[in-house]
């Protein structure tokens, strides 16, 4: 078992409970979020779920409806899904199904669950190091052609925010035993879905795509994802775990999420205008401070790069009340590194004042 970090952002209430405060008064740029509250579409679904009792009851174990509507959202025979409670819990059984191919390659910087993961398996892994500067226009080629059997891809990366080419991760699949990609940003991600390989989930038996609707919607706390794959595999998978993975109102929120159509396409549409607009603000602000370094993301969070250790910086804005992803925790990164994650105008406003002034201090 490797020596691993297992830190994670959004450790939202912990923080407010350090710092005496309501966790609403906190700015939380650790966690990838999208800055808007959970959907009004979403919120009426649940107090009717509430209203009926439907939680008196145990939730449906094979999830068929969830299925079946992932599957139609995606065009995807629903035999090939298979729900769960968040990514993460997928993210463990792709380690086990990655423990029985070899050798699993982590570019690294990255998500550390998938490290978490293959612990959990005392599967054999290694890290690809990924080069720390990059272009500004996405998608990009992926870089890396790791000696391994398994390959693990994050699309866009965590932390860097590139956006990989659909293409040239297709020319990967050829290569590997098993390809396991995390798209769990692609939603929030403007132009992100012309990227998916859920398509390619049709062609290749090889490869496992997982997904995320916490981020994208904002309900971190229901624990809501899904992989794409062969139902060979995704069925072995669902005969070793748990047998109510998903509670009735995870469930009832996929359901109505994906379900209305145009719903979906409006608010994706406001989640990559906030993208686009608060992501060019944020980074012009941060650009004026001298030793710092933005790196361009294509998605709602960023690294940046001091000259010198961020660790009196990232305590100076704990004690005001902002949250950063400090980056020792990623592999490759160290002290001198954080991920910043986007938020709403006024906070965001709030945080690069705070941010600046932490290099004056």
């Amino acid at each position: 078992m490797n020596d691993v970090n297992f830190k994670h952002g959004g450790n939202i209430l912990t923080q407010a409970k350090n710092l005496n405060l309501l966790p609403s008064k906190i700015i939380d740029s650790s966690a990838s979020l999208v800055a808007f509250k959970p959907p009004k579409i979403l919120l009426d679904s649940l107090r009717l779920e509430i209203k009926k009792l439907g939680f008196q009851y145990y939730p449906e174990r094979n999830l068929n409806d969830l299925r079946e509507i992932i599957g139609e959202f995606h065009q995807i025979n629903p035999d090939n899904i298979l729900p769960g409670n968040g990514a993460s819990e997928l993210i463990t059984w792709a380690g086990h199904e990655a423990s029985k191919f070899g050798v699993s390659s982590i570019p690294s910087p990255g998500f550390v669950d998938y490290e978490r993961s293959l612990n959990c398996w005392d599967a054999k892994y290694n890290y690809s190091e990924l080069p720390r500067n990059w272009s500004n226009s996405f998608p990009q080629p992926f870089p890396l052609k790791p000696i391994c059997d398994v390959l693990w891809i994050t699309n866009p990366h965590n932390p860097t925010g590139q956006l990989w080419d659909k293409k040239s991760l297709e020319i990967i699949l050829k290569k590997y035993k098993l390809v396991i990609c995390d798209e769990a940003f692609l939603a929030i991600t403007p132009n992100g879905e012309k990227q998916s390989l859920i398509p390619l989930t049709k062609i290749y038996d090889n490869l496992l795509v997982i997904r995320s609707l916490t981020k994208l919607f904002n309900i971190a706390g229901l624990r809501l994802g899904y992989v794409v794959g062969s139902s060979e595999k995704l069925n072995k998978w669902n005969i070793k775990r748990d047998p109510w993975p998903l509670n009735c109102f995870a469930i009832k929120a996929g359901i109505e999420l994906l379900s209305n159509k145009i719903f979906y396409k409006e608010w994706t549409k406001k989640i990559h205008d906030w993208v686009r607009t608060e992501k060019d603000w944020v980074s012009h602000e941060l650009s004026k401070i001298k030793n710092l370094k933005v790196h361009n993301s294509s998605t709602n969070f960023f690294l940046v790069e001091s000259k010198f250790s961020l660790n009196s910086n990232i305590k100076y804005l704990e004690n005001k009340g902002i949250l950063i992803r400090e980056c020792t925790s990623f592999r490759c990164l160290n002290e001198k590194w954080a991920r910043i994650s986007l938020q709403n105008r006024k906070n965001n406003k709030i945080l690069c004042r705070e941010i600046q002034n932490s290099f004056k201090k």
